[in-house]
């Protein structure tokens, strides 16, 4: 009875091999049923390395690499070169908002009237329409047909013969008066006959310079006893406010072509003022008028006042801003900070700054209709074409002609001494803010703080990530960005310990 027990108990350790030798042939043709199995025979041994074990198919993690190297097509692909590789340093920086504006026309002064300051005959029109003038030139001759002018100069001439005879005859008397042959009272007459000839002579001189006329083309009357029939209309200095505005006059025509082709024998010719006026194009040699419209013709006949010509001054032009009424206040402040403004012109592939612009005044009041609070910036306008014509015209063409729209770009905030770089110089990693330093041919990615960013530029902190003089991609970090992710370095997942 207890050998059989004990053979029984020598046959059952076969019966228990015989499953684990199923189990491993069954592996062999089912992958699956392996890894049941190795769970199965081996849990103790097994659990230290299922902590590091991965998904069957999952790729193994990554660490971000820190520097990428960018062959000499990849720069050029990603447009990096000596332009666009920026040397970042501290500078200014304005968060602003845009407002749209149109180029118009200084009031009083872009536009300016030429009128006939007396009554007669146009008889040469020296200008065209369209043609640019400098201040000075030459645009109409008159000849003379004011009654009361010629009435005056009539009555000064007539005055002044009679009392240059009328004093020949006062010292022929004093001669004779001296041999007792006259008596006194008869000499006395003659004197007093002469000083009311006198009083006379000098009411008609002022009643001559309140036609206009100068002191010293008064005394041109009386030295040469002509009157002045040819009147001459130049193109006025914009920026001569003078209230004594004389008259261009001459005797004849061809005394008025000599004014105006030798200004300096005017001068000596005792006409300063006039001379001064027709040396004006040498002062300002760069300011022109252009010739907008013309009112008259030759042969017209003008009385005074009547219009001749239109000129406009489009080198200085404002930048009328439409704001809201609720903008007042920020429009307000960057005027009285002196905050640059700049206006955005539409180009052809880009819009043109022009740059450096400041608020010159805010309307006092709101269009009732439109609800627009207008504002004012004063322009510049440039010259972009600048031709002679074969008859000597000259024809200019400005940048900017009032009408033009744009968009200002008005500053609401400032940072200083910041790093300020291009918005394409800024990555996104999630929540990181990357840019790409330089360092020999690697690009280094640069974690930043960026204070303020917009679609065109972007501020980041000067907190040590940075440093003046470091060079940077102004462009393309999300392009480097990319291709920097997909050379991560792969991280050994049994690194250090084994399964």
């Amino acid at each position: 009875m207890t050998t059989q027990f004990t053979s029984a108990q020598r046959r059952r350790p076969w019966h228990w091999l015989l499953l684990p030798a199923s189990l491993a042939a069954l592996s062999l043709i089912v992958p699956g049923v392996r890894q049941r199995f190795l769970i199965a025979v081996g849990p103790a041994s097994a659990t230290p390395a299922t902590a590091h074990d991965h998904p069957a198919g999952a790729p193994f993690p990554t660490t971000a690499a820190e520097a990428i190297a960018l062959s000499s097509a990849a720069l050029a692909n990603l447009g990096l070169n000596s332009a666009t590789l920026l040397t970042v340093n501290r500078s200014d920086h304005f968060r602003s908002i845009n407002i749209p504006g149109m180029v118009v026309e200084r009031p009083g002064r872009t536009q300016i009237h030429v009128s006939a300051p007396l009554t007669g005959v146009i008889t040469h029109v020296h200008s065209l329409p369209g043609e640019a003038v400098t201040p000075g030139t030459l645009l109409f001759e008159i000849r003379l047909t004011h009654e009361e002018l010629v009435t005056a100069q009539t009555e000064f001439l007539k005055t002044l013969g009679e009392l240059e005879v009328e004093q020949r005859e006062v010292t022929r008397l004093e001669q004779v008066a001296d041999t007792g042959a006259l008596s006194g009272r008869t000499l006395l007459e003659r004197r007093y006959a002469r000083d009311r000839l006198q009083a006379l002579l000098k009411a008609q001189r002022e009643a001559l310079r309140l036609h206009g006329l100068t002191d010293q083309q008064v005394d041109a009357i009386a030295t040469e006893r002509r009157l002045l029939r040819s009147l001459l209309v130049t193109a006025p200095e914009p920026d001569e406010h003078s209230h004594e505005e004389p008259l261009m006059l001459a005797a004849d025509a061809e005394a008025a072509r000599r004014m105006t082709s030798d200004p300096a024998e005017t001068q000596q010719e005792h006409l300063p003022k006039i001379a001064k006026q027709m040396n004006s194009a040498a002062e300002h040699p760069g300011h022109l008028l252009v010739i907008e419209r013309l009112a008259a013709s030759k042969g017209q006949a003008v009385r005074a006042g009547d219009p001749l010509c239109t000129l406009s001054d489009p080198e200085h032009l404002l930048i009328e801003g439409h704001a809201f009424a609720e903008d007042r206040d920020t429009i307000a402040r960057t005027a009285a900070q002196r905050w640059p403004v700049v206006a955005l012109f539409p180009g052809l592939e880009e819009e043109q700054p022009v740059t450096g612009l400041q608020v010159a005044r805010v309307a006092v009041e709101i269009d009732p209709q439109s609800r627009i609070l207008p504002f004012y910036l004063e322009l510049r306008n440039p010259r972009i074409r600048d031709l002679t014509g074969p008859d000597g015209q000259r024809y200019v063409d400005w940048q900017y002609l009032p009408g033009q729209r744009l968009q200002l770009s008005i500053p609401v905030a400032h940072w200083s001494d910041q790093f300020v770089v291009p918005a394409a110089a800024v990555a996104r990693d999630g929540a990181d803010r990357l840019v790409f330093r330089r360092n020999g041919r690697l690009f280094e990615r640069v974690p930043v703080h960026v204070l303020h960013e917009d679609g065109q530029s972007a501020v980041i902190a000067d907190d040590g990530s940075l440093f003046p003089g470091d060079v940077i991609a102004g462009r393309s970090a999300g392009q480097i960005l990319m291709a920097l992710r997909s050379r991560a370095v792969p991280v050994d997942p049994h690194a250090g310990h084994s399964h």
